[in-house]
């Protein structure tokens, strides 16, 4: 049976994707957002979306399926997750009923981990890329027991990799977030083979943050990767963020009072003096997938990477901003999903509550074409090619 990221290629068109972390699971108090996952569901299916990206948990799966875990959350004051440490228990049941309940919407799931901590801090027990390939097999062996499988669109084996608060049991003080190194890039190798040997067709790769810029990409080592994630942003792409906090490190309990009242005026002060930067690096990532033949997937971007409904907050720049860039990646054939934002999730009235900007947006989307279908079927079935000649 083929996957369904064959189908899509068959088809030729894009997918439109959205990011909703390990909030799914966490943020289920009243008025988080997620307590309902029918009505969240329905919601997503009403925008337009055709996947969601989720945190499987698979080391804490791996470890007790059916178990109470005390999950320790990486920040205060953002609003994926939870703010405070939170009780879950059952994960692989929740998450069988959660990818189930796609399926009826034909919503597929993109699988994901953000390694969240723990009170027993399991995720520091994965001490070898073998050892990070096989809690992510036993995750897929339950999924594929539920017979839920054909479900799945692909699977990332860590957020932003090797970014330390996602993957600290990677380094050992000395090793760079610089996912291009000797030691990342074996690590990686050694994980999809792993896996591959188990579901030789589960896409898999790892999503990247790091070391994107043009630059760094001309000779960037993807070759065990079946597809390209990339999560950018312009104000990190650009000089934006460090004009925001003046070239100074905000404190998070300080970042949203010191960051959201200027960040509006700064853009619209010269928006096509940001939007001429960003071109840039977008052009630079679709060249990438070009010349490595790989699809590249985007789930997080495109504006800021930090925002909320806060006290005189406006989603208008950014909705406009992301707007613009999901027009301009879509153009360019080469993005096989595309999301509309980071914060396509409930929990951010301000831009959810938009239902027709995100409508428009998934059109956008379902309607682009795929460069000359360079990257057909026949790419899943062979294995990945080799890279086009310079």
């Amino acid at each position: 049976m083929p996957t369904p990221l064959i189908d899509n290629y068959q088809r030729n068109h894009p997918l439109a994707i959205a990011m909703w972390d390990f909030s799914w699971l966490e943020r289920r108090w009243p008025g988080a957002g997620y307590e309902d996952w029918d009505r969240a569901l329905d919601d997503l299916s009403e925008r337009g979306y055709d996947v969601v990206r989720i945190d499987a948990y698979p080391h804490l799966i791996a470890a007790g399926p059916q178990r109470e875990w005390n999950l320790l959350p990486p920040w205060r004051y953002h609003d994926w997750g939870s703010p405070v440490p939170i009780m879950v228990s059952r994960i692989l049941p929740h998450l069988l009923d959660f990818i189930g309940k796609c399926a009826e919407r034909k919503i597929l799931v993109a699988l994901s981990t953000w390694f969240q901590d723990d009170t027993t801090h399991q995720r520091t027990f994965i001490a070898s890329p073998l050892a990070h390939a096989e809690v992510w097999i036993k995750t897929l062996q339950a999924i594929e027991i539920a017979g839920l499988l054909p479900q799945i669109y692909y699977l990332d084996f860590c957020n932003e990799w090797p970014l330390k608060v996602w993957a600290p049991f990677f380094h050992d003080g000395k090793q760079s977030e610089d996912w291009r190194t000797a030691r990342s890039v074996w690590w990686m190798a050694e994980c999809i083979a792993r896996l591959k040997t188990m579901y030789p067709a589960i896409p898999c790769t790892f999503s990247l943050t790091t070391n994107l810029d043009s630059e760094s990409l001309m000779d960037a080592p993807v070759e065990c990767l079946d597809l390209l994630e990339p999560h950018r942003w312009m104000s990190q792409a650009t000089d934006f963020s460090n004009r925001l906090t003046c070239g100074t490190t905000v404190p998070e309990e300080e970042y949203y009072e010191k960051t959201v009242p200027r960040a509006s005026p700064m853009y619209r002060s010269d928006e096509e003096h940001w939007k001429r930067c960003f071109q840039t690096e977008l052009d630079s990532l679709a060249n990438w997938g070009a010349k490595t033949r790989r699809p590249l997937i985007t789930t997080e971007g495109w504006s800021m990477v930090e925002y909320k409904d806060w006290p005189g907050l406006d989603w208008g720049w950014m909705k406009e901003f992301n707007a613009w860039s999901v027009n301009h990646c879509a153009a360019t054939g080469r993005w096989a999903a595309l999301c509309t934002s980071n914060f396509c999730g409930p929990q951010y009235r301000g831009m959810w509550n938009d239902v027709n900007w995100h409508q428009a947006l998934t059109e956008v989307i379902h309607k682009a074409v795929l460069a000359n279908n360079q990257i057909g079927s026949a790419y899943w079935e062979a294995g990945p090619p080799q890279p086009l000649p310079a």
